[in-house]
């Protein structure tokens, strides 16, 4: 029998991986010029591709604009965060323990996507509306994630799903804040890692603390 008919597909496959190498290649140039200081909405798509080299023309083959390359990147530093925290929340660890699990994931995830988060803490706060906005929805992903995995381990029982979501949102908006000391911490120096740690660590404590103390209003 003839092997022939499975040739286009191997060439399809090539030229998607091709065209999946090519898009992930404008992402990181695109947060290289940004770890070099420069503010994600002074980039024009010719520096990217240039970091690349290759014409402005292919950019279009994956991206709109500049604004939906920056949504992919918020798009993937979410989705993966998302499942490592996800993960961490279900190991099984007492409730002492999964916070500081969650927190060394959270941190290690920093360290190894240095570039990524740096991006989403500058973009936060300030360029682009449309990322601003994509930024605050991974936001409101993480706070309704998180909510429900509470609500399912029985994290804080009486309280109200509204409650919830808004301890939440206090743990997502610690989080985020904490960001940027874990990206500016020196290299190899481990006391001040540990500090950041336990400093972290307390912060989620006391928010937790304060749940199980609140009452519901009548």
């Amino acid at each position: 029998m003839s092997s022939s008919p499975t040739l286009p597909l191997a060439t399809g496959t090539r030229r998607d991986a091709r065209k999946l190498q090519t898009r992930q290649q404008l992402m990181q140039a695109a947060l290289d010029l940004v770890g070099q200081g420069r503010g994600f909405t002074s980039l024009s798509l010719r520096e990217v591709t240039r970091e690349i080299g290759v014409v402005p023309a292919s950019f279009y083959r994956h991206f709109k604009d500049m604004d939906e390359l920056g949504l992919a990147l918020v798009e993937e530093g979410g989705v993966t965060l998302r499942r490592l925290l996800r993960e961490a929340r279900r190991s099984g660890f007492p409730p002492k323990d999964m916070l500081h699990n969650s927190v060394l994931v959270y941190k290690r995830y920093l360290e190894q996507n240095r570039l990524v988060f740096g991006f989403i803490v500058g973009e936060r706060s300030g360029g682009s509306p449309v990322i601003r906005k994509a930024i605050r929805r991974e936001e409101e992903r993480f706070v309704h994630e998180m909510a429900h995995d509470m609500r399912e381990l029985g994290t804080v029982p009486g309280l109200s799903g509204q409650t919830i979501e808004l301890i939440c949102s206090l743990v997502v908006s610690t989080m985020l804040n904490a960001a940027t000391d874990i990206l500016d911490l020196p290299a190899g120096h481990r006391q001040s890692e540990q500090e950041l740690v336990d400093h972290f660590v307390l912060q989620l404590r006391l928010i937790f603390l304060g749940a199980r103390l609140w009452r519901e209003p009548k």
